[in-house]
């Protein structure tokens, strides 16, 4: 098939891919149920204690039972990953690039099964889990690509300007050592693929722990990493509670860094426990956002429409990078709304292995009781619903986590417009003078994503005045989501990250890597 699926693409899909995943989700399905192992030191390995998962799409369908892992398991895999890291780094660029590409191709022959479970596991929609699953392809080969294309990042530099003798200078860059991955169940095998193969290609040995929520998902990146050879102990998989098994990952001193996508909360208390060990160790964190999009009065607004519908209601709001604040001039707002109305009103809820469903359930009972708890906090400060506050429960509803899109015109004082929800809402507010709009989309704490709906000419004061690493100006395919690895680098400002360098940007992989330089005299 000659179409590109990416998140820009997705909307219009040639018949095919719906065909394949129908097989795909037919395998999948025969797989459910199962009891997985960890993979530590090259070997599936059985857990002592297992935990069964249930579905958000329906609590009867059970995904599997998977490993609960204690200390002792954990410490396994930890010293496996130390144990090989000397042969794993000392193997070469040559070696490490080539391996990344043999785990980018087993991937890429598994992106239908591995969506079919993401569908299953997660509940987003067929094309949200397809873009996921094809993501993970893009993250090892842009890695394996850029490392190569800089040479390792070795560099030969000038000579010591001595007439007495020769002194040549170098500076290579090194990898730390054993590197931790910690994933969260909205992008369960991207956001764990993504920093396992910036860790292995750049030398590092890896040791993954996903969220509690999506632990089939790991396994099947481990599943891809097995088959592809890697040497035993270079990649490891364990599952279990954050508080118990990812505060000992975090915790253990042979953990060279760490890479944790997450909340502010969580990740601000790694970030300390990093720092507070014998020395600081390298943590790279993506800890969510409060993202903004503003409209002006010369924006096309079909395009925005469909640009802040597809951000604020894709996979139920719980992406980092959905829309959640929409900044409306006040000429336009009423036709604007009125277009976003019509586009909620298109989103089919329902389960989300159904091609014509658009939204499926929120991950778990507790994003569901969030929901509930933050439409009737809008709604007691008086906020205008246009849209949506529900939670189906009739049939199959009652057995999964459904909600509908919300659409709310909300106070400038409500607390909820600095709370990053994680949920399907979008609070809205009408503006007089863009400089106003532009302080209220800068007035958070958190700086991902932003979006723009204007004229060319207001692009500029947009992109020079945001607060925000990643920033969109009319784009209907997502008015803050949608990066890709090589077109859009993903990284945030503020309390959104802690590197000021994006995912996948060309500052990405030096992360993973410590500079030493090297003189020697001749």
């Amino acid at each position: 098939m000659s179409f590109r699926l990416t998140y820009a693409t997705m909307f219009n899909p040639p018949e095919a891919m719906h065909e394949r995943f129908e097989k795909a989700l037919a395998t999948m399905r025969g797989r459910l149920g199962k009891t997985h192992p960890m993979f530590i030191d090259g070997r599936d390995v059985a857990a002592a204690a297992t935990e069964e998962r249930a579905s958000p799409i329906d609590s009867q369908i059970k995904t599997g039972r998977f490993p609960h892992a204690n200390p002792k398991e954990l410490d396994a895999a930890i010293a496996a990953a130390q144990r090989a890291f000397p042969a794993w780094r000392d193997a070469g660029m040559p070696a490490r690039v080539a391996q990344m590409r043999k785990v980018a191709d087993i991937l890429e022959g598994r992106v239908y099964d591995i969506a079919a479970a993401l569908v299953l596991e997660v509940g987003k929609n067929r094309l949200e889990a397809l873009g996921e699953a094809q993501e993970c392809v893009d993250f090892f080969r842009v890695y394996a690509d850029d490392f190569e294309s800089h040479k390792g990042y070795e560099f030969d530099l000038p000579n010591d300007p001595s007439n007495a003798f020769v002194s040549r200078n170098k500076s290579v860059m090194r990898p730390y050592g054993v590197w931790a991955v910690i994933a969260p169940f909205n992008f369960p095998i991207a956001l764990a693929a993504g920093p396992t193969a910036a860790a292995l290609v750049t030398g590092n040995t890896v040791v993954v722990k996903c969220a509690s929520d999506t632990p089939w998902a790991g396994r099947l990146l481990a599943d891809c990493i097995r088959d592809a050879g890697l040497p035993a102990g270079v990649f490891n998989y364990v599952n279990g509670p954050g508080a118990e098994i990812g505060e000992q990952l975090v915790r253990d001193a042979r953990v060279a860094g760490v890479t944790f996508t997450g909340s502010v909360a969580v990740g601000r208390a790694i970030m300390a426990e990093i720092a507070a060990g014998r020395y600081p160790r390298p943590y790279i964190a993506e800890m969510g956002g409060k993202n903004p999009t503003i409209v002006t009065e010369n924006a096309d607004l079909d395009r925005a429409a469909a640009g802040i519908a597809r951000s604020a209601y894709g996979m139920g709001g719980q992406k980092c990078s959905a829309l959640s604040r929409l900044y409306v001039h006040e000429k336009v707002a009423d036709p604007l709304l009125a277009k976003i109305e019509q586009e909620i009103d298109k989103i089919r809820i329902g389960d989300p292995t159904e091609r014509a469903t658009g939204l499926g359930p929120v991950v778990n009972k507790r994003a569901h009781e969030s929901y509930a708890r933050h439409v009737a906090e809008l709604r007691s400060r008086g906020a205008r619903f246009r849209r949506g506050g529900k939670q189906p429960s009739e049939g199959m509803f009652g057995r999964g986590f459904y909600v509908e899109p919300v659409l709310a015109e909300a106070d400038p004082s409500d607390p909820l417009w600095k709370h990053e929800m994680f949920l399907p809402i979008l609070m809205v507010q009408r503006y007089r003078d863009r400089d106003a709009a532009m302080r209220l989309a800068n007035d958070t704490d958190m700086g991902l994503t932003a979006g723009f709906y204007g004229s060319p000419d207001e692009v500029k004061w947009f992109q020079d005045n945001i607060e925000a690493g990643v920033t969109y100006a009319n784009r209907g395919a997502g008015a803050t989501t949608g990066a890709w690895p090589g077109y859009q680098p993903f990284g945030g400002w503020k309390g959104s990250g802690s590197s000021g360098k994006a995912i996948a940007s060309a500052y990405y992989l030096p992360l993973y890597l410590r500079e030493q330089s090297r003189t020697v005299v001749d």
